[in-house]
């Protein structure tokens, strides 16, 4: 297949995108900024034109969309961008969907499940009332309303996905990304970061995410959604707990408080559906996958010495 991987330079997209050339698909990326990269083309995916313009040079039998702004505290600080990226620019891409009439993969998340207590299955959101704790979730959640508006009306095929705590390489740090790359870096720079213990999660090592989201191309079922998440639950302490004994550093920088705002306090994920529909077989334990993710930060930030690679580093757009 032809393919289009929008975000394709971020951390999920950057390493999705050598596992579908793996499997002989002709790749394309688009991203916001400048690149070198084979089969790459600069793209705003909130600017219309500019994304019509990737379609007009090229015919794709499957976009994988992935361009988003990240996180509920950057949805906070700079919602302009969220709105208008997450939103807007999938709204451009269903537009052009309709025209070119190509499948795609809409990149969620489990933070649509907000305030809800229970086992976090895809059918959750048909019968209970859910409540969206901040910006970030109520884009995502916008935009799968937007995908299935867009099959009702013009018979677009579009499957969803909600990754969970997906982290491996390729995930620069910012404040705005999740707890393991934030602990990985504070602790191999010997900064101060906080724990919050009452907190659960279950972690997904990204190659393991990626396996499957590739499958979805062999295995496409227009109108499915499904979540991708690991099998082990963990508490945050444990995370934080394994990453300062790889790094054989104490915690006397780390600052333990109890709960965070705004956010669910554990997420108790059902992943039966892609287990049968896409093979989804997370296989790498957190033990493993942070001991390969703090190797890769070690050789990543040893390079990240110039002001231009540093910007880079610090500040990733895309998921």
């Amino acid at each position: 297949m032809k393919i289009l991987v929008t975000g394709g330079e971020g951390f999920i997209g950057s390493n999705l995108v050598p596992e579908l050339r793996s499997r002989g698909h002709d790749v394309w990326v688009c991203d916001i900024h400048q690149s070198g990269n084979e089969n790459y083309v600069r793209c705003d995916v909130s600017k219309f034109r500019q994304l019509e313009k990737v379609f007009q040079k090229n015919k794709f039998d499957m976009v994988y969309h992935l361009a988003a702004e990240y996180g509920r505290w950057n949805g906070e600080d700079y919602y302009e961008n969220l709105w208008q990226t997450n939103v807007v620019g999938t709204k451009n891409l269903l537009r052009l969907q309709e025209v070119n009439r190509f499948r795609s993969v809409l990149f969620s998340s489990a933070e649509v499940y907000g305030d809800y207590a229970g086992e976090m299955r895809e059918d959750v959101m048909d019968t209970v009332a859910i409540k969206q704790m901040n910006d970030y979730a109520m884009t995502k959640w916008v935009n799968e309303m937007q995908a299935l508006n867009s099959a009702a009306m013009f018979g677009t095929e579009t499957v969803r996905i909600r990754p969970v705590n997906a982290y491996g390489p390729h995930e620069y740090y910012s404040p705005y990304r999740g707890v393991i790359p934030i602990f990985i870096h504070h602790a191999l720079h010997g900064l101060p970061y906080t724990v919050y213990t009452k907190h659960r999660r279950i972690f997904d090592y990204v190659e393991d995410t990626c396996v499957t989201i590739a499958n979805i191309a062999e295995r496409f079922r227009p109108g499915e959604v499904y979540n991708i998440a690991g099998r082990e639950e963990h508490d945050i302490k444990y995370v934080s707990d394994l990453i300062l004994s790889y790094l054989g550093k104490d915690d006397s920088l780390v600052k333990y408080e109890a709960w965070e705002p705004h956010t669910t306090k554990a997420k108790r994920i059902d992943c039966s559906k892609a287990v049968s529909h896409l093979g989804h077989n997370p296989k790498t334990s957190v033990e493993e996958g942070l001991r390969k993710t703090i190797e890769w930060s070690k050789k990543a930030y040893a390079t990240a010495n110039t002001p231009s690679r540093r910007l880079i580093a610090i500040a990733p757009k895309t998921e």
